[in-house]
């Protein structure tokens, strides 16, 4: 589940009308998988574009000779990743393993590292921007350029294709209204009495870009910057000793239960709260607090060493078409092909037109080394500031 980089000008436009958004891991395999080849002799694992496949054809050839993807990490109802992935097996015929859904970006890169030559390693992962940064400078990833990279924002993208946005969003709060009497609107809000341990967090900000980014909207809120992320460390702090913060990380099990009655998370995982609960007689309210706007996207990326490497590749094609850029749509999120949709005409407008709506618009993205820096401070001091 888990942050993010800088956008354009003309993204943060959209933004003003719309709602923008981090997850992603797994478990232990054995030998190693032979490589498939691209058309031409050429390896699939060094593959930088469809041409090296000698188009589309060669490459939906090559993925299904493969036949699996190994996926890390994509809850079903996060983004809308559960009719993605049952989309792209209908269409190709290939199926998808989707290892431990509800783990973290620090998972992904974890099974990344700990599986190298092995076939249970991911192909694929879908990184908070941190994370997704931090796997690059590792040499973790794979350089691919989707067809149309080109119309990727520069500044949503590794200029050699090591990781690109995917998808993005707001940071909210999400509210069951029929368990608290009046749902919070605001960060300020939050250390209100009336909200004992009710506050929780999707994952830990060590390790998941919902909860990195949770803290990083909070010291938007409280006098922070993007350059300095501790205000917002503190800012939970001051709700564990009001006695509000719930330990508890959210799932959508845990908000059905009630266990989790206020949630710190991504505007499209909690719109999609709203859908998916309202027929079990949960109100659940959805809020993109002006004092701590904040939105980030998560990114797209392959492994370096993936052991279906043509399915791997196939699968980004699949996400950066028109059919996967509007499937993040129809599950609230902002996909990173957007702006160029709009203009060419293909983005599903009636999805476009459900986003949350924002009352300040988060225009300008933490760089790298901001984010570097943030999650450095994150790691240090987030435990001893809810220890208790």
């Amino acid at each position: 589940m888990s942050v993010h980089r800088a956008r354009s000008a003309a993204f943060a436009a959209v933004l003003t009308a719309a709602a923008l958004s981090l997850t992603a891991c797994g478990s232990a395999g054995s030998s190693a998988a032979k490589s498939g080849d691209a058309a031409g002799g050429k390896n699939a694992k060094t593959a930088t574009s469809v041409a090296d496949f000698g188009g589309m054809d060669g490459l939906v050839a090559a993925a299904k000779k493969e036949g699996k993807l190994h996926a890390i990490t994509l809850p079903r109802d996060w983004a809308n990743y559960g009719k993605l992935m049952d989309d792209f097996k209908a269409k190709y015929g290939i199926e998808i393993e989707d290892e431990n859904p509800d783990g973290s970006s620090q998972d992904e890169i974890n099974a990344v590292t700990s599986r190298k030559g092995q076939d249970r390693a991911p192909d694929v992962v879908d990184l908070g921007s941190a994370f997704a940064i931090s796997a690059a400078k590792q040499g973790l990833l794979a350089p691919y350029k989707v067809t149309d990279f080109d119309k990727i924002p520069d500044t949503m993208k590794d200029p050699q294709g090591l990781r690109y946005n995917d998808y993005g969003g707001y940071m909210s709060i999400g509210c069951d209204a029929k368990k608290v009497s009046v749902c919070p609107k605001t960060f300020a809000d939050l250390l209100k009495p009336d909200y004992k341990g009710m506050v929780a967090l999707n994952g830990n900000p060590t390790k998941a870009g919902a909860a990195f980014g949770a803290v990083y909207a909070a010291a938007l809120a409280n006098n922070g910057s993007l350059d300095n992320i501790q205000p917002g460390i503190d800012f939970f702090g001051k709700v564990k000793q009001a006695g509000n913060f719930n330990p508890v990380e959210v799932t959508p099990a845990t908000i059905e239960k009630g266990e989790t009655p206020i949630s710190i998370d991504w505007s499209y995982l909690n719109a999609g709260y709203s859908d998916k609960f309202k027929d079990k007689g949960i109100d659940w309210q959805v809020a993109i607090p002006s004092d701590g706007s904040y939105a980030q996207y998560y990114n797209q990326a392959i492994n370096k060493d993936a052991p279906h490497p043509a399915a791997a590749r196939l699968w980004e094609e699949y996400l950066y078409s028109a059919q996967g850029q509007n499937g993040f749509l129809g599950g609230y999120a902002t996909p990173a092909l957007f702006d160029a949709m709009k203009a060419a005409g293909t983005l599903d407008t009636a999805a476009a037109a459900k986003l949350p709506a924002v009352e300040k618009p988060f225009t300008t993205f933490p760089t790298q080394d901001q984010t570097d820096a943030a999650k450095k401070t994150v790691t240090e001091n987030w435990a001893k500031a809810i220890a208790g």
